[in-house]
């Protein structure tokens, strides 16, 4: 039995027949051995029934049964074309019972054809007439400024609501995670404008209790004070009713350096502050615990204060730009072939 071209396991089982050959019980040969009754007893069957040959590995089942490509293309055309009566869309499990084919095959199926029957995304398509002129202008701002002016990314986070727990947090610690109760309560609600200047990523920012034409106007006043007299503004936002009443129109023809272009219906992806408040809301906001609206407030303006410190860097459109300018581009071109 000290021979090296056999395996360990081999060796291992001719032990356990050997030893109980010279009388020694299974529990004095587990022990003996290393390793558990239940394995001296399957090997002493399998001697006892097989003799030699039953202590060498049982054949084992081999890869699973291919598929032909008309059975392939079934399981393709039902994934996209059907759906699984219980439910309202496919799972590996569900597939294999319908389609009578292991998981393993169902799941490579789907690898190779990119399908993920778990995923779900939305979308919103615009319907604005002047889609196509109003990208170009939003993103031609972003790709190429206008000399001596500055952009400005605007827009409004309303109903930003001071959230409080009914119970104290569990704290942080090793082998624990941060836990928190998922009933709270409400203290109130604050709104917020934002204005990020995409030169140099700074955030001018102003709470405000309600969301009207007036407080837009004080907001515009405040942005006025606090950027150079001397340059253009360019404030790209969205096309709120409360942008474009006779009174913020009015103030807007006293003051001719502020230049609006608004982004098309549906289409806040192209606005830079959202990116923004997305950042807002996950570090500030999301696990945040506020008894009161002033210590909301004071939240927001804190996080405003450290970004414009520390986090604050030039807006650069993604790389896609460029595709989606020319696919916009093919777009307009298109309506006008069909005109």
């Amino acid at each position: 039995m000290r021979t090296s071209t056999l395996s360990q396991n081999l060796v291992l089982r001719a032990r356990i027949v050997l030893a109980l050959n010279a009388g020694e019980s299974p529990k004095v040969v587990a022990e003996q051995l290393g390793t558990t009754t239940a394995t001296v007893f399957k090997w002493r069957n399998r001697y006892t029934e097989q003799g030699l040959s039953g202590l060498r590995d049982a054949p084992r089942p081999g890869q699973p049964r291919k598929l032909d490509q008309k059975k392939v293309k079934a399981i393709l055309d039902d994934t996209v074309k059907k759906l699984p009566k219980e439910s309202t869309h496919w799972s590996v499990r569900l597939m294999a019972e319908y389609a009578g084919v292991s998981r393993w095959q169902v799941h490579q199926i789907w690898k190779a054809a990119d399908l993920k029957p778990h995923r779900l995304k939305t979308f919103k398509i615009s319907n604005d007439p002047d889609f196509a002129e109003k990208v170009f202008d939003v993103v031609g701002l972003y790709l190429n400024p206008p000399d001596n002016a500055l952009v400005l990314s605007v827009d409004e986070k309303t109903q930003i609501q001071a959230l409080d727990r009914t119970q104290p947090k569990l704290q942080l610690k090793p082998g624990q995670i941060e836990r928190r109760t998922h009933d709270y309560k409400r203290h109130g609600t604050t709104s917020l404008y934002a204005a990020l200047n995409i030169l140099n990523g700074e955030v001018i920012g102003r709470i405000t209790q309600r969301h009207r034409a007036k407080e837009f106007l004080d907001f515009l006043r405040q942005i006025d004070r606090e950027t150079p007299k001397e340059q253009d503004l360019h404030l790209i936002l969205d096309n709120s009713s409360t942008h474009k009443t006779p009174e913020v129109k009015a103030w807007l023809e006293k003051h001719p350096r502020f230049k609006l272009h608004f982004t098309p219906t549906s289409a806040s992806w192209l606005n830079a502050v959202e990116g923004w408040f997305g950042q807002l809301e996950r570090r500030a906001l999301y696990r945040g615990i506020f008894t009161s609206v002033g210590e909301l407030k004071k939240a927001i303006r804190r996080f405003i204060q450290t970004h414009n410190e520390k986090l604050a860097k030039p807006f650069r459109w993604h790389k896609s730009a460029e595709s989606i300018m020319t696919s916009v581009a093919r777009a307009k071109l298109s309506v006008i072939d069909n005109k």
